[in-house]
This record gives structure tokens, sequence and C-alpha cells, in this order.
């Protein structure tokens, strides 16, 4: 039974912050009882991560910013009680898990914060313990947390708010940076978390297909912050589905894949919301004049814009159409696509961080034109190979070749005139006060003329939605609006080469479909692109190549259309092929 009491009550609340002409969140109000699992949902912009921040205290005691309404947690006000106190109500994860890691162990990192709750010994470490063993770390203990992938690193700051046994725990994006297999466990644990009743979790997510059966409710601010839905997930989404598309927020991708077959003649009495909804309304006959390839193409849509070229053609065409044309064999485990120019080439690449070896004798080459992605589970050496092909970390001397550059040699101008880097945390690569200067940064360096400059920086504003942003600082933008200035920031200079590292991480649907566009663009006009991903949806819809890494080494590397015909090579990886890839694929053949 739901308890009278409510673990969180939000009234009126509006948050205005420094330098923003509007408030967002605006006028927002929900209560949050103990065991409900509440998935915030809302584009990029709205103010979720702001709305986050006060249900602690953040706002307004550590982030500047205007508040109106009130938040009250276990019968706190908020505005009058000091942030440290209110962590016993509400834990927080934040976006970017290094915004909260402060220690120089694992184990000491998660006992932090019961230590500063008086605790007795033995009280922190059973947490720490518990704590440790539902996110997989407890074996890892002793490690300083620097050197755990980005996924690991998540893995911590849920073990640490796990921890602190706060009724409330709020999670902002928890699994934008975990393998499938890091999501399963992450879900597994707040299952056990909720399961009790008295507990509660509110979820800002974008990865609806891993959070649909575990959600209770689901709150959708707008594009003015404002709620406009509230109720159980399924009903909200089957009910409002158009209304959430034209918002550009994400969805199932089984419902989005749905909606698409819908526009080519398809009938659904109700619209799916998992990949096993969508394989027995398939099953059930009821698109028979759906053909092979719209089955095949539906989930373009998850990804790409409503508006723009509705000729792109799917990933198996564009990979055909590679001058480099390849045989349809799937290479095996360890070799990479043979290619007679490459613009990327490494012989033999081995780094080591601090003691320990993270890539073992890497052979790759990336052909000019293509479109890459580089898949694994955590710590299988992803974000260290982009690293070290791009030069952010300079591998070692005559093991790469960008272009006719040795990364390991070269000068950071000589490097950054051939390719473009977007980090995984944008905020690693902004150093002005204005998102304006931060785009004409490394034009100015250039010596571009100013006339070129500002017209430059204006496009890139308006192709990104930035342009109210411009005079606003780089720190003061949403997690979304950082993604998009950074990769702004890496296009803005016209590289031949662009990586980046978990390109859609914070977008909402919409910004997500435009990035990915752009980059179908600049592929188009011969740019070559390398992205690190835990999204294999995206990879199978939008990658030409794959590389797939298994502890520090090339497990497998070909046309992305060659690879997806075999789960093998990404099971023995630790992978899985999206479920949704394996039922369109089915329906494919059924409807053939």
């Amino acid at each position: 039974m739901r308890s009278s009491a409510p673990l969180l009550r939000v009234r009126d609340l509006s948050i205005t912050h420094a330098d923003a002409a509007h408030p967002s969140p605006e006028e927002v109000s929900f209560d949050i009882h103990p065991g409900e699992v509440v998935l915030l949902l809302g584009p990029s912009g709205s103010g979720k991560s702001t709305l986050t921040l006060a249900l602690n205290g953040l706002i307004p005691h550590a982030v500047p910013a205007t508040m109106t309404g009130s938040v009250e947690a276990g019968g706190l006000d908020t505005a009058d009680t000091l942030t440290a106190t209110l962590s016993t109500h509400v834990a927080m994860v934040f976006q970017d898990p290094d915004a909260q890691i402060v220690t120089g162990s694992v184990y000491d990192e998660v006992a932090f914060g019961p230590e500063n709750l008086l605790l007795t010994l033995d009280e922190v470490g059973a947490r720490t313990e518990d704590a440790l063993c539902r996110v997989g770390l407890w074996d890892r203990r002793q490690e300083n947390p620097d050197r755990l992938s980005g996924g690991g690193r998540q893995r911590l700051a849920i073990a640490c708010a796990l921890a602190m046994g706060s009724p409330l725990i709020v999670l902002d994006e928890p699994t934008a940076n975990l393998d499938p297999q890091g999501i399963d466990d992450v879900y597994a644990a707040l299952t056990d978390v909720v399961a009790a009743g008295d507990r509660s979790i509110l979820l800002v997510e974008h990865n609806l297909d891993a959070a649909m059966g575990f959600l209770t409710r689901t709150i959708v601010i707008d594009h003015a912050g404002r709620v406009v839905f509230d109720g159980p997930p399924a009903d909200v989404i089957r009910t409002n589905a158009a209304e959430l598309v034209a918002m550009g927020v994400w969805l199932p991708a089984a419902t989005l894949a749905a909606l698409r077959m819908q526009d080519a003649g398809a009938h659904f009495d109700e619209l799916p919301l998992t990949p096993d909804e969508l394989a027995a309304a398939l099953a059930a006959a009821t698109v028979h004049s759906v053909s092979t390839r719209s089955a095949r193409s539906t989930t373009e849509e998850n990804t790409r814009p409503t508006t723009g070229d509705s000729t792109r053609p799917t990933t198996e065409d564009s990979t055909r159409s590679l001058s480099e044309e390849r045989s349809d064999e799937t290479k095996r485990p360890g070799s990479a696509p043979a290619v007679s120019t490459p613009i990327i080439s490494a012989r033999g690449l081995t780094v080591r961080r601090h003691r320990t070896e993270i890539l073992h004798g890497i052979d790759l080459d990336i052909a000019p034109g293509t479109l890459t992605a580089i898949v694994g589970t955590n710590g299988a050496g992803k974000t260290t190979l982009l690293q070290s092909l791009a030069g952010v970390v300079p591998p070692p001397k005559r093991q790469v070749n960008v272009d006719g550059v040795d990364p390991g040699a070269a000068s950071p101008r000589e490097l950054a005139s051939r390719i473009g880097f977007v980090f995984q945390n944008p905020e690693h690569q902004f150093i002005a006060h204005t998102v304006f200067d931060e785009l004409a940064h490394g034009l100015r360096l250039r010596h571009t003329p100013d006339v070129e400059v500002t017209e430059r920086v204006d496009s890139m504003l308006a192709r990104f939605g930035l342009e109210a942003k411009a005079d606003v600082h780089p720190f003061l933008l949403s997690g979304g609006e950082k993604r998009r200035l950074s990769v702004g920031t890496a296009l803005i200079t016209r590289p031949q080469v662009l990586a980046l590292d978990e390109p859609t991480f914070g977008q909402d649907r919409a910004r997500a479909s435009e990035l990915l566009a752009l980059l179908h663009d600049l592929r188009d006009e011969g740019t070559t692109i390398l992205i690190v991903t835990h999204d294999l949806q995206l990879v199978a819809e939008h990658a030409s190549h794959t590389v797939v890494l298994k502890d520090g080494r090339v497990h497998a590397a070909d046309r992305t259309d060659v690879l997806f015909r075999d789960e093998t090579p990404f099971v023995e990886a630790g992978l899985r092929l999206p479920a949704l890839q394996r039922v369109l694929a089915a329906a494919g053949r059924a409807i053939a």
C-alpha cells in the first residue's frame, strides 16, 4: 500500500539559471511515494538535470540559480536545509560520474558517504561491500577510480548512492556509459533496492528499452520545462506517442519502429513497447503489406530526423556503395578490413596506462570516407583506442599514421588540422567563457578573418540549436547542449577525420537525429568518422564499418552489414545484438 506521506513533494517549482532569460523547469509539481520508480522524460534543454539538482538542495545552495516554488524531501524544505542533511533523504548520481568521485580507491569512495553519517565501522563495511557487489566492483575495491573505464566509474557512482541508504535515489542517465551486461547489472541492483517497497527512484534515462520493465510511472516535461503528461509508462507512451515523437524525446525502439511501420501501411491494435510485443504483433500477420525492405529500415527513424533527406540509403545500401567494395565473407577474429589506401593505420599499437597494458598489438586500417564504430564491453579499451588514433593520448611513435602524420610525434596544431576529437565528457574540452567564443577559438588560432569566424560560428549555433545560448558560459548549458557544443567545436575547423566518444550521450531523439544526419552529410563530403558507442542499434543503422574490441585486442572488424549477420563475434566479446535488430531481421525473412 502507498504511504500517505510522500518521500518527495515538489510544488510550482521554477528554476532560472544565471544568464538565462526563462525558467526551465517551470511551475513543476509532483509527489513521489515509497516504492515508485519514476521516469522523468523530456527533450534536451527542458530542465531535467536542473530539476534533479533541486531535489537534494544543490540548487539553490551550491549552484547559482533563482528558485521559486518549493521542494520538500522527507518533510524538509530543501531551500532551508543543508545539502549534507538532505543527502540522508535523497541520494544523487550525476550524469558525469567524475563530478562526484573524490577519493583514491573504489572502496574508500563508497565508504565515504556512510562514514560521514557517523555510522559504526561494521555498518560502513557492510553497506560498502553490499553496494560494490551489487554493481560488480567488489573485486576491484582496492583500485584507484581513475583506472576504471567510464562505465566502471558510472557503476561506482551508483554504488555510492546505494550505500547511503537514502529513501529516494535520483539517477541522471545512469546507464549511458554502460555495456549491455552493465546495464542489466545496474537495473537488477536497482530492482532489488525498490523491491522492499520503502525506497523510490527518480530516473532520467534515454535508454527506455532497458528501463521499461522497471518503471511504475512516467512524468514528461516539454521544451518549456512544464509537466505535460504524468501516469503509468505504457499509458503515457501509447496514448501520446505522436506528441512525444513531435517533442523529440526518446521512445522505446520497438515503439518507434512500429510507428514507422504504420507510416508504411501497417496496422497495430496496440502500439508495442518492447521487441517481444513487436515480434508478437508481426507474428499475428497484421503487417502483410510491409515489404522486407520496409521492415529492415524501420528503425532508421529511431535516430534520424523526420525532416531532411528522405532518400538517404540504408546501412546496407551505403556500405555497398563504398569504393573499396569488400567480400561478403566475415573476417576472422582479430583481423581488420583490408584497404588499399587507409587514412588511418595502426600497426602493433600497444598502449599502457600506469603499469597496466590497455591495448595489445592492435593492427587496424580505416578507409577514407567511412563511418567506423568501435564497440566492446566496458574496459575493452574503446576510448583508449580512439584517443590513441586521434593523438589525444599520444601513442608510441611509428605505431599510428593519420593522413600521413604520426600522432606520437606531431605537434598538437599539426594534428588538429587533420582530426577533430569530441570527448566523452564535454566539459573536458571547454576553455572559453561563452559558447560563441568556444566555437570561435579554433578558427581564431588559424587567423581566420573575423567576418568568416562570425558567419561560421552563427551557422554552427543554428545547426545545433544553440542560437539563444551564444553568450552563455559553456558550463551553464544542459548536458545535451554541452554535447552539441563539443561536437560543434570539433567540426568547425572542417578536419578530414572526426573522432567522437559516445556522441549521442545526453541527447534527446531529435538532437541525436540531427547529429547523426550531420555525420552522414560530413561523410558524403569525404570526412572519415570514428565513433565509440555502446548503442549497437545506432551502429546497425549508421556505421559503415564496425570494430569489435575484446580485452584490448581487435576481436573482429568488417563492414557492419557483414558483421551483423552473425551474432557470434559480438557474443564472444561479451556483447549482444539489440533485440529489436533480431526481431526485424526475423520479420524480414518471414515477410519475404
